[in-house]
C-alpha cells in the first residue's frame, strides 16, 4: 500500500511521539508499505516554526536528514498536484492539507490524518485517531 502522511503524523513519528496512533505506527513500519512525506508537510513545518508556534518547534533541515532514514519517501509537490486543488470541495481551508488531499488524488495513495474534517474529502483519506 502507498501512504501518505499528514503533517501531524509526521512529526508524531518522527519525534517518536506518544501521541502517533498504533494503527499509523503499524502502517508506517509494515515493510509491505511505501510510506511517504510530502514537499508540503516540509513547507508548513518551515513556516509554522517561523511563526514560533509551539506544535511545530522541530528544526525542519534536521527533520529533513532523519526522514529518509525512517524509510519515507519525499513526495514533491507537481503542476498536477496544484490543479487537483480546484476540483476538491470546499470542506477545508488550510491550503497545506488541501495539497495533501490533491495529491492523495492524484497519485493515487492513502492519505493518512488525525483530521477528522480533512477524511471527509474522499474515501482515499483514512481517518487515525
Amino acid at each position: 500500500m502507498r501512504v501518505l502522511l499528514d503533517t501531524h503524523l509526521l512529526l508524531w513519528a518522527a519525534g517518536m511521539s506518544r501521541r502517533l496512533p498504533a494503527e499509523a505506527r503499524v502502517l508506517i513500519v509494515d515493510p509491505a508499505n511505501e510510506v511517504y512525506f510530502s514537499s508540503a508537510s516540509v513547507w508548513e513545518i518551515a513556516i509554522k516554526r517561523g511563526l514560533d508556534r509551539a506544535d511545530f518547534r522541530v528544526d525542519p533541515d534536521r527533520l529533513l536528514h532523519a526522514l529518509p532514514e525512517m524509510g519515507l519517501i519525499e513526495l514533491p509537490i507537481t503542476a498536477r498536484h496544484a490543479a487537483e486543488v480546484v476540483r476538491l470541495p470546499p470542506i477545508h481551508k488550510d491550503p497545506f492539507d488541501r495539497i495533501l488531499v490533491a495529491q492523495s488524488r492524484c497519485e493515487p495513495m492513502i492519505l493518512l490524518t488525525n483530521d477528522a474534517v480533512v477524511a471527509e474529502y474522499w474515501d482515499g483519506v483514512r481517518l487515525i485517531a
